[in-house]
């Protein structure tokens, strides 16, 4: 009875170990991750119109050159209506970006691989996968229903200040490593005036030779605008007569068009003008081979990684935080990483550019992306990872609501944007960012200026001159005849200026805040009419305060009127604009959502592009600009301070017929796709 009791428990302990194995064995997201996306692919397979979307991708993708034996991009071997995982990390020397799907049949994949890898790439099989590299720095590696493919760059690190190369690096062969830096080496001469003497005596002749050829240039340019000016069209190249019969004289050589001596060497152009230096060119291709092995080992080991687990991605927390499993795209992005790691992190620390740029982006930053029936809608959810930084920027955000400005929102506008934060807690957020982000070494005399700013500036003085409420309203795009100087040339080539005129769109906007202390601003404008440098410009008519220009009378904007009223301060072009008109129940319940939440805005896209009219001039110019007229919706967006985080949500409304919001940009696309392809010059055979 013991005997089996112990070979039971035995057995039972085995199969848990191997459960827990298993259960353990999923490949973790690397620590250097800047991104991470899924997509939904259940969702978006059944939102894909694939009737209409192979046949556009075969015309966009067609190769003469190669022909699959399949012919729908719906079944390539990749299963679409599976989840798929991306991924991106970053350092100071590699790059990569990592796709992992399923697929639902491996033969029709491999078949695919086939006709867009490399001719003649052969697949590599390892121990459990495949793989083969589409391009030197893309791999694609399969096995069963699993597949990833992988973009990754290499780029030797900078030694900025004696940085010992990125540790990354090390996980290479030592061989490829020397032969890379070998290759940056450089032999150290004594410096010898006579050869830089010679250097500087040769880029001489060439400046004079470039002269030369220039102005050679310059003149057939010229005599080409005028020939273009007279006849409209270049002049018709004389053809050679065509020879029919066999030449019998061996003598005989047919008589061809004299051509003048060139202008230049670069006249004479081949394929290949200039011989490559063989040397140089040995050198890169070396560069080349090993930088390839460097890229193939960190494929080959993520590869191996992935492969030898249990298929499944282990992402952290902090990048599903804000995950919704009913989008159809959800974005993670790591901005700080991106910033500091990125963009500057090769940037030697006395630039400093990672001190408040660094703690404004240290943030977890995610996307919800939805394709509904009638818009497409985008969730953004900002969290800074400092929570005392976060609870500062929250506070910024919970500011006095002002129905005075929502009042200048109307439906016939292109456009607004509205803003109601606190303007006494933005300079909290401010010190806190400030706080802590200058050198070590000078990091008291840093904390003691910032207290100092905190005792000399009356935060409450400067809240009540503006606490945080405003509003930007594009009314309209208005034409306006502006006089230009144009240049046009006589026989002689003689530059002589012409005056003509054109229409130009100029903004019709309202720009209004919200303010406790009137007075300070009336003595603003009063002083600006007063004083003798700024009162050729500025004048008072009743109320208000005119800015008129009138140098710049051509410009886009050539006056505006100031004037305070109510507790609002008006910037405008129109005086109509600050009047209140009757209001639909659409825009009634945009100034509910303008006073009810932090930032709010909305653009005809439509209505903008009816303004720009004038700036299209071309026929293939206007017709993308009909078709867009036609098919562009409008955006919509808000945001709130919402569970320890910044949300905000952006609505954009289609307009045409198409079945979804993910086809309605397929339909405009294909479109845009046909009218530049009906624009280009047909081939003369």
């Amino acid at each position: 009875m013991k005997t089996l009791f112990f070979k039971t428990q035995t057995i039972f302990l085995f199969l848990f170990g191997i459960v827990m194995v298993f259960a353990q064995n999923s490949m973790k997201i690397p620590q250097n991750s800047v991104f991470y996306m899924e997509v939904n692919g259940k969702q978006l397979n059944k939102k894909v119109n694939w009737e209409k979307f192979n046949p556009f991708l075969q015309e966009i993708t067609k190769d003469k050159s190669k022909k699959a034996s399949w012919n729908d991009y719906s079944k390539t071997g990749i299963k679409y209506d599976a989840t798929q995982y991306h991924y991106a990390t970053m350092n100071d020397s590699v790059k990569s970006y990592n796709t992992n799907f399923t697929l639902d049949n491996q033969a029709k994949f491999q078949e695919f691989i086939n006709s867009v890898k490399k001719k003649g790439q052969e697949v590599i099989k390892k121990n459990n996968y495949s793989y083969v590299d589409i391009e030197d720095d893309i791999f694609v590696a399969w096995s069963g229903n699993r597949a990833v493919l992988s973009m990754i760059s290499y780029q030797k690190p900078y030694n900025w200040d004696d940085v010992a190369i990125d540790s990354a690096v090390a996980v290479i062969d030592s061989a490829a490593t020397v032969a890379i830096d070998s290759a940056y080496a450089e032999e150290i001469k004594p410096f010898d005036y006579k050869e830089e003497i010679k250097y500087l005596k040769d880029d001489i002749k060439y400046l004079k030779e470039s002269i030369k050829d220039n102005n050679a240039e310059i003149l057939k340019l010229q005599k080409d605008i005028k020939y273009l000016e007279k006849h409209h069209k270049y002049p018709e190249e004389k053809k050679e007569q065509e020879i029919t019969e066999a030449v019998k004289d061996s003598t005989y050589t047919p008589s061809v068009e004299v051509l003048p001596p060139p202008i230049s060497q670069d006249d004479y152009y081949e394929e290949e003008p200039y011989e490559i230096d063989s040397s140089y060119q040995k050198e890169m291709d070396s560069l080349n081979i090993e930088r390839f092995k460097i890229v193939k080992k960190f494929a080959e080991d993520s590869f191996d990684q992935y492969f030898n687990s249990n298929g499944e991605l282990s992402v952290t927390k902090d990048m599903l935080s804000f995950r919704d499993p009913d989008s159809d795209v959800f974005i993670y992005a790591d901005y700080g990483k991106i910033v500091n790691e990125g963009i500057y992190g090769k940037l030697p620390e006395s630039f400093n550019f990672t001190g408040v740029l660094g703690k404004l982006y240290n943030s977890n930053t995610s996307y919800n992306l939805y394709f509904d029936k009638d818009k497409v809608r985008l969730v953004n959810n900002y969290q800074h990872k400092d929570p005392e930084t976060q609870k500062n920027i929250s506070e910024v955000y919970k500011g006095k609501k002002n129905k005075k400005l929502a009042a200048l929102i109307n439906d016939k506008s292109v456009g607004y944007y509205v803003i109601n934060v606190n303007g006494s807690k933005y300079f909290d957020m401010m010190y806190g960012l400030l706080k802590n982000s200058g050198e070590y070494e000078y990091q008291k005399e840093m904390d003691l200026m910032m207290e100092t700013m905190k005792i000399v500036l009356d935060e409450e003085a400067i809240a009540k001159i503006a606490p945080g409420n405003g509003i930007f309203v594009l009314n309209e795009l208005q034409s306006k005849n502006v006089e230009y100087t144009d240049y046009e040339y006589d026989d002689n080539y003689n530059e002589k200026e012409v005056k003509k005129t054109k229409d130009v769109m100029v903004p019709n906007f309202t720009f209004a805040f919200a303010t406790e202390n009137e007075n300070y601003w009336k003595r603003v404008f009063n002083v600006l009419t007063s004083n003798k440098a700024f009162d050729k410009n500025f004048s008072k008519n009743g109320e208000f305060y005119v800015f008129k220009d009138e140098k710049n009378k051509n410009g886009y904007v050539d006056q505006l009127l100031f004037t305070v009223q109510n507790g609002i301060v008006y910037v405008t072009t129109s005086k109509e604009n600050i009047t209140t008109n009757n209001q639909s129940e659409i825009s009634k319940q945009w100034m509910k959502d303008s006073s009810k939440y932090p930032l709010s805005g909305r653009l005809n896209i439509q209505k903008l592009l009816v303004g720009l009219d004038k700036e299209f001039k071309s026929k293939s110019e206007r017709k993308m600009l009909d078709l867009l007229r036609k098919n562009v919706g409008e955006v919509y967006f808000k945001t709130e301070a919402k569970g320890g985080n910044i949300q905000t949500e952006m609505n954009y409304n289609i307009k045409n017929s198409s079945e979804n919001s993910l086809m309605y940009f397929f339909d405009l696309f294909d479109e845009i796709y046909k009218i530049s392809e009906s624009e280009k010059p047909s081939k003369i055979l």
